[in-house]
């Protein structure tokens, strides 16, 4: 008799089980997340009426895959780009949204009698909400078009990001079991320096090597290569002391700077959801139903914790921000649900071994409550502010709106935080550079070639000189690049307070960089002579080939921006944001009325109060489009007004339901081709084709008419019918017998 693996029954047993309730959760209109983990609960050890997964170890590995490739959709969807074109408004209402939260959940587990690492846990598990049910609910509700929608996706994109630090630093408590300052500082900063590194790194050559190879990728090889691409990161992340889902999100982050993202994100997705149902399926197997009921009083607590605080400290945030009140208390609502993440930072914590079993199916519970609430929450947003703003007093009211106004003009930089700005980030980057190559060149380079090509002192000083070439374009570049000339320039001018700090500047960059020769050179010898010959070696160097180095550099620079800006100016859009209007993005629906008619006809600037900034038709952009120009199906149309601007406006681009109800309720299988004899009893005998009515009526065309043996194709509409005609039509099989019955 055959043996089947353990593992393929209890795979079978999953996905049958999460395919089950995938289809009720379909036809019921809930997120699929909450039918996966039903499934685990069924197919879990805790309910044993049906058939239970047995091999629980293998079901963990392929739950930690389907957390990899979680991340990695994640890291496809986020961006770091994103990141930094967020803005202040969304990083602050981030930022003020997760420290509230921590110190939230922290305050309620310790308040419930909770240990502190489990309070700590309960805290991340809280602070970061949930892109996936958040997005399924503004296409359900159709708020995407809206002001508030924009600051929301902001937020999540931040929230991404402190998620990752998160499950660093929890880590790093976890395994320490103590609030050491010294260590979170090491972790922070070890966890900056390789995500500055892995991103650099990247951009540089994985855009490269894409574009390299394009002409020999199909679907086949892409998805295999973006594959090896993420598990190859998740190696060296697990390397360097990193969990394999950090390595997953940054190469789904870099591969989201190509302009092969899209393509990959498609190719990935039934990957994706494949390992992902394995993982929530995972999720619901380890919940024990008996401790939902014994703990029912704190997973109420919690979750009332999570609404009101999520919805308070969002609002705050983006108040905080310069948002308006509207904005604010729809962001708030918006974001007042748990999640994904807080999946994984549960899972950590079992992992490790550091939180309770309890903590686990509470945030399963909460996460489930919480995701039912949030599309009613979404709803109840606009009423609630309309509330608030009637019971407010209206000083407030005023004061706010003041606060706003005033906070949206604030974009000016004066000359030294343009200079102080580009001299930090110069600083950062090529330091971080500077260290991994004097890293590299030390543990890896020298050991290679010492045992591998020439042994001995040898083999040292050529290692030594390999790494030291290596280092000189980014030590020019740390010491003695003009950095912002303009900026620099106006400064120098203003000799009496000026320029005695640009002095300083200049010497601490070139001290800095003289400190990475020395931090080098250090490594190989102890002999400080060395160093100090070494050192004015390199900056003799670094004088006479000045202008090669230069131009060396400065095409690696360009090569890194070209791969970075890439993919944005292949889907290139210009931003037009003035007052509270804002941009959103409309498809013309096949169906639409707005379809083959020219700008000026439609007038909707005139009709409606709202700015056509761009045309996306396939591959051609049409910016500010001219007064001839026609709107054709599936035009992606780049619009500018405010909220309720747009809302009167999104249903001429969907079209009109109401004047394609009887079209859109017409089946397709109706329409078919049928042969009608004429007589002199028919209804239509006497009678020409327009005046018969049966286009109206049959919702029919008259394709041909034989009379007599003769065939008439495609007849004249003034052709009249005589008796022993026969006709044919193509139209509603159900209409056309009733007209000539």
């Amino acid at each position: 008799m055959i043996h089947l693996p353990v593992l393929i029954t209890d795979l079978g047993l999953i996905l049958a089980a999460a395919a089950i309730t995938t289809l009720l959760f379909k036809k019921i209109k809930q997120p699929l997340v909450l039918g996966y983990i039903l499934a685990g609960l069924l197919v879990g050890p805790h309910i044993n009426f049906i058939p239970t997964v047995t091999d629980n170890a293998s079901i963990t590995i392929w739950a930690e895959i389907g957390v990899i490739f979680l991340l990695f959709s994640l890291g496809l969807e986020f961006s770091f780009k994103k990141l930094v074109k967020v803005g202040g408004s969304a990083s602050i209402t981030a930022i003020v949204e997760v420290v509230f939260m921590l110190l939230i959940g922290f305050a309620a587990g310790m308040a419930m009698g909770w240990s502190t690492m489990d309070s700590i846990f309960l805290g991340g598990i809280l602070s970061v909400s949930s892109t996936t049910i958040i997005i399924r609910a503004f296409e359900e509700l159709g708020v995407k078009h809206k002001k508030f929608a924009g600051l929301v996706f902001g937020v999540l994109i931040v929230e991404d990001l402190v998620a990752i630090l998160l499950l660093v630093l929890l880590s790093t408590l976890a395994v320490s079991q103590q609030f050491a300052g010294a260590d979170m500082l090491i972790s922070i900063l070890k966890l900056s320096f390789f995500l500055i590194l892995w991103f650099i790194g990247g951009i540089f050559l994985v855009p490269t090597f894409l574009k390299a190879t394009k002409k020999l990728m199909n679907d086949e090889t892409m998805l295999i290569v973006s594959i090896a691409l993420c598990l190859l990161m998740v190696l060296l992340a697990v390397k360097v002391g990193f969990s394999p889902a950090l390595g997953a999100f940054i190469m789904g982050s870099i591969l989201a700077e190509t302009t092969q993202a899209e393509r990959i994100e498609h190719l990935t997705k039934s990957v994706k959801d494949l390992f992902a149902a394995i993982f929530f399926v995972s999720v619901g197997m380890m919940i024990n139903p008996s401790i939902l009921i014994d703990y029912a009083v704190p997973i109420l607590v919690i979750t009332v914790a999570t609404i009101l605080g999520k919805f308070l400290s969002s609002g705050m945030g983006a108040l905080l921000s310069g948002q308006p009140l509207k904005t604010s208390v729809q962001t708030g609502l918006s974001l007042a649900q748990i999640g994904e993440f807080s999946f994984i930072i549960a899972t950590l914590g079992l992992t490790l071994k550091v939180t309770s079993d309890f903590l686990y199916p509470i945030a399963v519970a909460v996460s489930a409550i919480t995701t039912f609430t949030t599309p009613y929450l979404i709803q109840a947003s606009e009423p609630f502010y309309n509330f608030l703003e009637r019971t407010l007093p209206k000083k407030w009211v005023e004061a706010i709106n003041r606060y706003s106004s005033s906070t949206a003009g604030i974009t000016t930089m004066s000359d030294w935080k343009v200079l102080l700005k580009s001299y930090t980030f110069n600083t950062i980057i090529h330091s971080v550079i500077l260290i991994a190559i004097v890293f590299l060149g030390s543990k890896y380079l020298q050991p290679f070639i010492t045992e591998n090509i020439i042994n001995g002192h040898n083999g040292i000083i050529i290692s030594l000189i390999l790494t030291l070439v290596i280092m000189t374009p980014f030590l020019w570049a740390l010491a003695i690049r003009k950095i912002e000339k303009k900026a620099y320039s106006h400064l120098w001018l203003n000799k009496k307070y000026t320029r005695g700090p640009l002095v300083a500047l200049e010497v601490l960059r070139i001290s800095l960089a003289l400190f990475f020769v020395g931090f080098l050179i250090y490594q190989f010898y102890s002999n400080w002579i060395a160093v100090v010959v070494a050192i004015a070696l390199i900056i003799l160097g670094m004088f006479i080939f000045s202008r090669k180095l230069q131009g060396f550099y400065n095409k690696m620079e360009s090569r890194f921006l070209l791969n970075l800006n890439a993919r944005e100016k292949q889907n290139e859009q210009p931003e037009i944001l003035p007052w509270d209007t804002h941009l959103a993005e409309l498809m013309v629906a096949p169906e639409s009325e707005l379809v083959g008619k020219t700008l000026i006809d439609l007038s909707i600037r005139e009709k409606y109060g709202v700015n056509i900034a761009l045309i996306e038709r396939g591959k051609i952009m049409i910016p500010t489009p001219g007064r001839e120009e026609r709107l054709y199906p599936n035009d992606k149309v780049l619009v500018i007004g405010t909220d309720d601007q747009l809302a009167a406006i999104k249903p001429l681009f969907e079209g009109q339901k109401e004047e394609l109800m009887n079209e859109s309720n017409f089946p397709k299988k109706d329409m078919t081709l049928q042969k009608m004899v004429i007589n002199s009893s028919s209804p239509v005998y006497g009678q020409s084709i327009r005046s018969s009515g049966i286009r109206e009526k049959t919702q029919g065309l008259v394709v041909g008419v034989e009379r007599k043996g003769e065939r008439i194709l495609n007849p004249d509409s003034n052709l009249v019918f005589e008796n022993e005609d026969i006709v044919w039509i193509v139209g509603n099989s159900k209409k056309v017998p009733e007209l000539f019955s």
